[in-house]
């Protein structure tokens, strides 16, 4: 199948999507943590927990799916579209396919580690919890909906006790109209997260403009991806503009390494539950 053939997707396809989902908290104290509200202006509130040392966590604002979620929410060619029910789905290396599809994705290594708290109990790790991943390849294509041989870059993880949770993939594309992203789901179990139940927080990380640029300009996968970010703002994203500061810090992953020898990633996701 041609690049050509399966797309990129790019921003007309997000466009029915931009819509934000929000949940409004009201102040209150749970377990002997406050939980303060901090007022935007135009946004709901930002919400966020500390903790017994002192440190600040933040409720990650809740984010639009988009179009290619595969997660039992929408269709593709008339069909239902769900990745969860599939044997295999729980697995820490997203670049396979499962099901008996083959392909594997290319790109720069990451190493994603996504770590949950409890926003409302002093930033407690919550463990026992499903984390669904998915993001585009290094073309800007989402498996299953544009590339129907193929269903990689998706997956399932359980957090452990120190409610952490950790992905083998690739670094994703910026394909036209989008800052780089990755999406995710948080479900209160993995029985939960195969059963069509919605999910506790549906949103996504944004990746750093300097490292995004290294990979794009070192790595001839990611040629189409130099233009497109020169198009795109993190400030003018239809997802992440309206975030406040501090939310929108929450919501940038934290990356190390090169684009020769791959990345570490890593961000905390702030649930109230």
């Amino acid at each position: 199948m041609s690049h050509h053939d399966h797309g990129p997707e790019g921003l007309a396809a997000d466009l029915p999507h931009l819509t934000r989902r929000r949940v409004l908290v009201t102040g209150l104290a749970m377990g002997g943590a406050a939980l303060s509200l901090w007022a935007a202006r135009g946004r709901a509130a930002t919400v966020t927990g500390t903790a017994a040392d002192g440190s600040v966590c933040v409720a990650n604002p809740a984010e639009t799916e988009g179009p290619f979620p595969a997660d039992g929410t929408n269709v593709r060619e008339g069909q239902v579209v769900n990745i969860l029910t599939e044997e295999g789905v729980i697995r820490e290396d997203i670049r396979t396919s499962i099901g008996g599809l083959t392909p594997v994705a290319e790109g720069v290594p990451v190493t994603l580690e996504i770590t949950l708290v409890d926003v409302g109990r002093a930033c407690t790790p919550l463990g026992g919890m499903a984390v669904y991943v998915w993001h585009c390849d290094a073309e800007g294509i989402y498996s299953i909906y544009a590339a129907g041989d193929r269903n990689y870059l998706r997956g399932v993880g359980i957090t452990d006790a120190a409610g952490r949770v950790r992905f083998t993939t690739i670094f994703p594309a910026c394909y036209d109209g989008r800052w780089p992203h990755i999406h995710f789901e948080v479900f209160s179990s993995a029985e939960m997260a195969v059963s069509g139940k919605a999910a506790l927080l549906t949103s996504q990380f944004a990746l750093p403009e300097a490292v995004c640029r290294a990979v794009y300009r070192t790595q001839p996968l990611y040629a189409a991806s130099v233009g497109n970010l020169d198009r795109v703002s993190l400030a003018g994203d239809g997802i992440f503009r309206d975030a406040s500061e501090v939310e929108l810090a929450a919501q940038m992953l934290v990356l190390t390494g090169d684009p020769a020898t791959g990345y570490r990633a890593s961000g905390r996701v702030g649930l109230v539950v």
